[in-house]
């Protein structure tokens, strides 16, 4: 809707002017019952840029409000696990649902890295519906989330003023290296798990 649209653009620039605090409501909100699209980023290198030393702050307070609104949905999720096994349609994915039980924390960590327009906030009710752990989903959350933020923050001090501009243009570029990276790292480890020889212990 785009009245709900403008209330969110209007509420994120209030919420802005509370410093770390305003940043992490805005997370939250974000990442569970509202959208802001870009604005949440752009506060923070923004706010990064005028403050350099309280970027990895900034970073922090984005990336915690973040995982608290995620887990917010995830409970939802939980709530509406049997709803999920009721649906047709979720039965005859059995095949797509088996994968992201044995990958969900790789597609928690790359969804949570990746910005909008993203759909972030159907991972964290998949996983819910799914019964992920708690402890992967919040270090997938934290990995992914932080290594955002740390980088937007990172921007903005870096780039000061013109931190929006280059976000804006090398944005797609930095979303693709980073999932790349991530997803070859995740296959490394698998394979190595896979190919590593099980112990065995000798009997005399």
């Amino acid at each position: 809707m785009h009245w709900l649209a403008a209330y969110a653009v209007h509420l994120g620039r209030v919420l802005g002017r509370y410093g770390g605090g305003g940043l992490f409501l805005i997370n939250v909100l974000d990442s569970s019952i509202l959208a802001f699209p870009l604005i949440n980023d752009v506060l923070l290198m923004h706010m990064a840029g005028r403050h350099p030393n309280m970027g990895v702050l900034y970073a922090l307070y984005c990336t915690l409000g973040s995982v608290a609104g995620s887990f917010a949905v995830y409970g939802l999720g939980r709530g509406g696990n049997r709803l999920l096994r009721r649906n047709p349609e979720m039965r005859e994915a059995g095949r797509a649902r088996r994968w992201l039980r044995r990958n969900d924390f790789i597609t928690v960590l790359v969804a949570s890295v990746l910005p909008p327009p993203t759909p972030f906030k159907v991972v964290p009710v998949v996983a819910g519906a799914l019964k992920m752990k708690v402890p992967r989903l919040a270090a997938a959350l934290i990995v992914g989330r932080g290594l955002r933020f740390g980088v937007e923050a990172w921007i903005g001090i870096r780039y000061g003023k013109e931190a929006e501009g280059y976000f804006r243009t090398h944005l797609g570029i930095m979303s693709a290296i980073t999932v790349v990276s991530i997803v070859l790292l995740a296959a490394v480890y698998r394979y190595l798990q896979q190919t590593a020889p099980a112990d065995s212990t000798s009997t005399p």
